[in-house]
């Protein structure tokens, strides 16, 4: 079976409907690019760059509203202190391999200075995880022109996921994981906002996998699909990146919110959050403009408290789908010193949702 998205096997997470991409890009204004890097010589690379640009690029000079939430800490998120200390998102964001964050960050300064000429000073947004398993890390393969590749490529539409950008060498719970997307829609009243989620998965055990609540991953043991690890024991570590966009009104303590609502997400999948797991989920919303610099008072729209229980519930299906979709859209991959990374098999993950009447939430 070629691979494909979690609804296209049949298998549909929540009560909330997509958008029409059913991604991070069906939030107006949201781009995304990737550049990947695939080769043997002269050092093996399996790794990549991700870039999310909200209002089609004008993040520079019209800031958004956002908020972080550290499930675990250790990982990396530049530019994370002025997001606390000022409630804003100022750039595009950035992902990537644990080892190349700072190339990615500098280059995002360069390639606004190229395009916007402006002085001042800036912090980039980049975050990160380890694909150190399959990526021959150290080879530092990422140069200025794939953050810049990344960019040019940033569109709006369907989003390509797996084994791409800045989820190319990453590994999810014993499989082969990556890039993953997805959105819902909240309906308030006659008004409709989206909610999108982009997900870099590299974290988790396979014995906790669950897939709309069924223990998938414990059905399909290593006897069956091998783990990237052989006979060494399962990593367990790594880390998961949440980037998630709304044009909601929201200020920064309600990006918090929902930026912790992401945990919902991923507890549903299998994710505890390890001691050495870098879980970091950021929350940007666009249903403000913050022009920069500002010319004269903002005036500003918020959400009622009460009304972010529709959604809490949104982030925490499209954290779940989006990274279900990284799963089921990644290819096996062998890299660095020979070692493989398999897919989940769709085949088998389709049987065992059939047998357990879960192809779809009731």
């Amino acid at each position: 079976m070629e691979r494909a998205r979690l609804r296209d096997l049949g298998i549909t997470i929540g009560r909330y409907p997509t958008g029409r991409y059913n991604a991070i890009t069906d939030v107006p204004g949201v781009l995304v690019g990737h550049s990947t890097a695939i080769y043997d010589m002269p050092r093996v690379a399996r790794t990549g760059v991700t870039a999310i640009i909200p209002r089609h690029g004008a993040i520079w000079k019209n800031h958004a509203f956002a908020a972080y939430y550290a499930f675990n800490g250790n990982g990396e998120l530049t530019g994370a202190h002025w997001i606390d200390e000022a409630g804003m998102l100022t750039s595009p964001i950035g992902l990537t391999n644990t080892h190349q964050v700072g190339i990615v960050r500098d280059m995002l300064i360069a390639w606004e200075r190229e395009h916007y000429a402006r002085e001042g000073m800036l912090l980039p947004v980049v975050a990160e995880t380890f694909d150190g398993w399959l990526n021959d890390i150290d080879a530092f393969h990422i140069t200025k022109s794939d953050l810049f590749i990344a960019m040019n490529r940033a569109t709006s539409g369907p989003v390509k996921e797996g084994n791409v950008g800045g989820g190319t060498g990453m590994i999810c719970h014993d499989f082969k994981g990556g890039i993953g997307t997805s959105s819902r829609l909240v309906e308030l009243g006659e008004q409709t906002y989206t909610v999108g989620v982009l997900v870099q998965t590299n974290y988790g055990d396979r014995s906790f996998l669950r897939v709309n609540g069924v223990p998938v991953g414990a059905e399909i043991g290593p006897d069956e699909v091998p783990t990237p690890w052989g006979a060494e024991p399962s990593l367990q570590a790594g880390s998961i990146i949440a980037v998630i966009g709304t044009d909601a009104p929201l200020l920064p303590i309600q990006c918090k919110r929902l930026a912790q609502r992401a945990t919902v997400g991923l507890a549903r999948v299998g994710g505890v959050g390890y001691n050495s797991s870098g879980d970091i989920f950021l929350v940007f919303a666009t249903g403000n403009d913050l022009p920069s610099p500002p010319d004269e008072m903002v005036t500003l729209r918020m959400l009622r408290h009460q009304q972010l229980n529709f959604f809490f519930e949104a982030v925490a299906e499209a954290v779940e789908e989006a990274i279900l979709n990284a799963l089921t859209m990644a290819e096996t991959m062998t890299g660095h010193k020979g070692r493989t990374a398999h897919a989940i098999p769709l085949e088998r993950l389709v049987q065992i949702l059939e047998q357990h009447d879960a192809l779809t939430v009731r």
